[in-house]
């Protein structure tokens, strides 16, 4: 019973060792010129040491809500294209009308102006 588990560890064991080795070899030739810039802290595009209580800009909830609206488009246009052969007519109408919404919110926040970023 237990040789039905050797190639799997065999695996595992081989992959760890690809990681630690691919690791070290970072470490070894990797070159160290650190400077301020490299080191400072960044997040969200302010400094990190100022008031953590200071209020963020409308633009990057903004960005991150149309992010994940025209991800999802794509995430639903797989699935389509895969089974399109079988759903036929009804599957690529109701693809179509989906694919349009989109479009026109991602018209209406074009001509907003909500993708400019000053």
């Amino acid at each position: 019973m237990l040789q039905n588990y050797l190639p799997i560890l065999v695996f595992v064991a081989v992959g760890l060792a690809m990681g630690v080795v691919m690791i070290a070899l970072g470490f070894v030739l990797g070159t160290r010129r650190p400077d301020s810039e490299k080191l400072s802290p960044y997040e969200c595009g302010f400094e990190a040491f100022e008031d953590a209580r200071m209020k963020f800009d409308v633009r990057f909830y903004l960005v991150a809500i149309l992010f994940i609206i025209f991800d999802l488009e794509i995430a639903f246009l797989f699935p389509w294209a895969v089974v399109l052969d079988r759903i036929g007519g009804v599957g690529l109408v109701a693809m179509t009308i989906f694919l349009g919404i989109l479009v026109i919110g991602f018209v209406y926040e074009w001509k907003k102006g909500a993708l400019e970023w000053e």
